[in-house]
């Protein structure tokens, strides 16, 4: 029987995978059963679920529950990938007469019930290749919208042309593509150039660990950290 049972809440750095940090929880407690509820690239930080031992039963309920996100854009300039980690493929002028108001209102327009194609550069499978493997190598193909809601996009500070934002959203949004496609409503493009993870469900990074701290824990400080399955979820999702 694993002794480990339970949900870890990570605080990601940039630059790592979320695959990386379950192979990490893997490693400092010496088990396999480790999974995540929820992709985060490697551009992002913030909250990371990880679910350990029992706890990668609740996978389906825990990755559906609505997020949190704190980012930023850049406008006039569009990428490949929709964030700054891809190739530039276009430039244009943000409109002079782009106010914060104005701005405000364009946002507003993303809020609700809505169908969004997920970008080429993503780990969604095509015939059972991802989409990001068929981008480098430099193919376009036909991408299903998937249904999404927004129920928060709010501009936080616009210091032309880059602002700040926070957006409350269901599950499967790609933030990175809501932030592109405002570019386009505004005329001039735009990608995302920072995103960190602030909440998923009841899940709050302000009660994270960090990945440093992790890394210095032993078995018995991790399994303290851990917030057992029967408090993760409620009973119908056990």
């Amino acid at each position: 029987m694993n002794e480990f049972d339970g949900v870890l809440l990570i605080d990601k750095d940039t630059g790592c995978t979320s695959h990386d940090v379950v192979n990490m929880v893997r490693r400092c407690l010496k088990i396999r059963s480790v999974g995540h509820a929820g992709t985060l690239d490697p551009l992002a930080t913030g909250l990371l679920v990880i679910l350990v031992g029992k706890a990668t039963k609740l996978s389906q309920y825990l990755m559906s529950l609505d997020k949190v996100y704190w980012g930023k854009f850049l406008l006039g300039v569009e990428t490949n990938s929709q964030d700054c980690e891809g190739e530039v493929v276009a430039e244009l002028p943000v409109p002079e007469d782009l106010s914060e108001d104005n701005l405000r209102e364009k946002m507003k327009s993303f809020l609700g019930d809505q169908y969004q194609i997920p970008p080429m550069f993503s780990a969604k499978k095509v015939n059972g290749i991802p989409l990001y493997k068929l981008a480098r190598q430099g193919q376009e193909v036909k991408r299903e919208p998937r249904f999404i809601n927004v129920s928060r996009f709010d501009l936080l500070e616009f210091n032309k042309p880059e602002a700040s934002f926070e957006l409350a959203c269901t599950k499967g949004t790609y933030v990175r593509t809501v932030c592109h496609d405002l570019g386009k409503r505004i005329g001039c493009g735009a990608h995302m150039t920072a995103l960190r993870r602030l909440s998923s469900g009841k899940f709050d990074v302000k009660n994270a660990i960090t990945i440093s701290q992790l890394q210095q824990m032993n078995p018995s400080a991790i399994k303290k950290q851990l917030i057992p399955v029967s408090e993760a979820a409620p009973s119908f999702a056990l």
